[in-house]
């Protein structure tokens, strides 16, 4: 499977921050937060990785190359303008394939083993869901019986993590701006996304103070030996 890591985004709730970095260079624990999900995909077998930037997209380029470093072969979906999320993965398309990806946002931190999400024959999309963090106690989608549903008790949270078909994005012309929810829940309603429950580490760095709380807690975590 190839993966995509999105790196678009403009990060306006991280500036002064991202002024001049990009946010998936933005470093915790020691290493540019995209570095993370690099090395955990690297670990899980997955070694064709694409990744869309766009605000200081060279600075990303220039500091990841092309991933020999890490044993694995990046290739870049540069956009003019933030496409958002299936406007990115749509412009992207080229680069990924005509099989099922793997898809992750660039801006969580997480554990998730990335080997185990996969796409069922017939579905066009495959989330991994978390509970949700007191910044979104509501919640997203609710999980049942292995699909999700837009509507429901105990809603849970999109981690930003999730391996879709590329059929999911065949409406979306390639350089045109695209929410990714519209595609979700339409192809919900004809039951064809499922989803897991996630109960491991999983931090969403929307603001600096989150990046802080984070960059802190893996310090403390390879001081003590547990990282």
């Amino acid at each position: 499977m190839r993966a995509m890591i999105l790196a678009a985004g403009r990060g306006e709730r991280m500036r002064p921050l991202t002024d001049h970095t990009p946010k998936p260079l933005l470093q915790v624990g020691g290493k540019p937060l995209i570095v993370w999900h690099i090395e955990r995909l690297a670990k899980a077998g997955i070694s064709e990785i694409v990744i869309n930037h766009a605000h200081l997209g060279q600075q990303i380029e220039q500091t990841l190359g092309d991933g020999q470093q890490w044993q694995v072969h990046i290739q870049y979906s540069p956009e003019q303008s933030a496409l958002e999320t299936a406007g990115g993965i749509a412009n992207a398309l080229p680069l990924l394939g005509e099989q099922p990806f793997l898809v992750v946002n660039g801006d969580v931190f997480t554990d998730i083993d990335y080997a185990s999400v996969g796409l069922a024959p017939g579905k066009l999309a495959h989330l991994v869901m978390v509970d949700n963090p007191p910044q979104h106690a509501q919640g997203d989608f609710a999980l049942q019986q292995g699909l999700l549903q837009q509507t429901g008790d105990h809603k849970l949270t999109f981690s930003g993590v999730g391996v879709y078909h590329p059929d999911l994005f065949q409406s979306v012309k390639r350089g045109e701006a695209a929410k990714l929810a519209p595609l979700l829940i339409s192809a919900m309603q004809q039951g064809l996304v499922s989803g897991q429950h996630h109960t491991g580490i999983w931090h969403d760095i929307g603001t600096p103070e989150r990046l802080t709380q984070l960059d802190e807690w893996l310090n403390t975590a390879k001081n003590q030996g547990k990282s």
